[in-house]
């Protein structure tokens, strides 16, 4: 137990819609350690969003526990699709907000240091909206490293960018988990699925294996 980052133990999400009740997730039980990379896949409706919400401590579950072992809440970071970067704002800026808005003393040599994990070194005083974008999720991943987190939640981070930067991503996905970041990504991209070191299939709220998946029909 002593490296497992994230547990979800009998997790489960109702909703009322008239007289039926929605199960979005039923049952779901998983752990992931640090340094793990895990990817959960399913169709459209699959519950990978509730999922995703629950463990973001977004949303409250109906029942069972998603337990962020041995990490506070502040220790989670987020990787977006959208980027959500200010546009405005200069690459280093965007990657300083997390500590502004902690109240975080703003250490600048910290903050070079994650803008050069991330490999954009030089690229600090950029303002955002002049980056490429393979180069904005670069500085969202730099951003949400700020607070040094156990863990990484990466939602559809991939969606936006070619392939060829998808995988500039994930090798960088890999020398964060070398560290022992544990990352939880959510994705519709098969291929980027199987480069991950395990994969959870989701289907009607529930786990399901590979072979049962109507991604694969």
């Amino acid at each position: 137990m002593n490296n497992i980052v994230l547990e979800a133990k009998n997790l489960k999400k109702y909703y009322t819609r008239g007289v039926e009740t929605v199960k979005a997730l039923d049952g779901v039980d998983f752990g992931i350690k640090a340094g793990e990379i895990v990817s959960i896949v399913g169709p459209s409706g699959s519950g990978k969003t509730t999922l995703m919400n629950l463990i973001s401590c977004l949303d409250t579950a109906t029942s069972g526990e998603a337990q962020l072992v041995n990490v506070r809440r502040q220790y989670i970071g987020f990787i977006f699709q959208q980027f959500y970067l200010i546009p405005n704002l200069l690459a280093v800026e965007n990657v300083e907000l997390p500590l502004i808005f902690a109240r975080k003393p703003i250490d600048k040599e910290k903050i070079y240091k994650v803008i050069e994990t991330v490999g954009l070194k030089g690229r600090e005083n950029i303002p955002a909206f002049m980056l490429s974008g393979g180069d904005k999720q670069r500085i969202a991943i730099a951003r949400a490293l700020i607070n040094e987190p156990k863990l990484l939640i990466a939602d559809e981070p991939t969606g936006k960018l070619e392939i060829k930067v998808r995988d500039q991503l994930l090798k960088l996905f890999d020398e964060l988990a070398k560290k022992g970041i544990a990352i939880f990504i959510a994705t519709h991209d098969l291929e980027l699925a199987d480069k991950t070191n395990r994969i959870i299939h989701l289907q009607d709220g529930k786990i399901i294996p590979k072979e049962q998946s109507n991604l694969y029909h």
